[in-house]
C-alpha cells in the first residue's frame, strides 16, 4: 500500500516522449481518413482551452466542441489516411508546436476518391505526463503543395 505523501513516486509515470505523441498522430490521421475520430479526439485536452479553427471552416472553443466536430469531420472521409509532413516541431518542456501539412488521397462527402492536402499548426501541452493537443488551425490550399 503506498503512502500517498509528496514524496511518494511509486504511482508516478514517466512523462511521454513527444516522438510518441508524432506516432500517436499519424495513427489518429490513418483513423480519421476512414472515418473514425475516436483516436485523435483522444489526443485532445479534455478541458475547456481546446481551439479548433478547421480546413471545412469548423470553429470550436471547448473540448466538448471539439469532440462534436471531430466526430462531423470524420464522417466526411471515407476510404483513406491522412499522413502528416512536417516542415517544424519545436518541443519546449511543457509544450509544442508542429506545423505542416496532412495528405492522403480519399474520398470526402462521397465523391470519387482525390488528393487531399490540409495545411496544419497544432499546439499541443504536456498534462499529467502525457502530450496533448490545446489548438488546431487548418486550412485547405487552392494546390497540392
Amino acid at each position: 500500500m503506498t503512502s500517498g505523501h509528496l514524496g511518494d513516486t511509486s504511482a508516478a509515470q514517466s512523462p511521454q516522449p513527444f516522438d510518441d505523441a508524432l506516432r500517436a498522430v499519424a495513427d489518429a490521421l490513418d483513423a480519421m481518413g476512414h472515418g473514425d475520430p475516436r483516436p485523435f479526439a483522444a489526443l485532445w485536452t479534455p478541458t475547456d482551452d481546446a481551439t479548433l479553427m478547421g480546413g471545412f471552416g469548423t470553429h470550436a472553443t471547448t473540448a466538448a466542441e471539439v469532440e462534436s466536430t471531430l466526430r462531423a469531420v470524420a464522417r466526411r472521409f471515407h476510404g483513406g489516411a491522412l499522413v502528416p509532413e512536417y516542415d517544424r516541431v519545436l518541443v519546449g518542456d511543457d509544450w509544442a508546436m508542429t506545423a505542416g501539412r496532412e495528405r492522403g488521397i480519399l474520398s470526402v462527402d462521397g465523391d470519387e476518391p482525390r488528393t487531399f492536402v490540409v495545411r496544419v499548426t497544432h499546439v499541443w501541452r504536456r498534462e499529467d505526463g502525457l502530450w496533448r493537443i490545446v489548438h488546431r488551425h487548418g486550412d485547405h490550399t487552392a494546390t497540392a503543395v
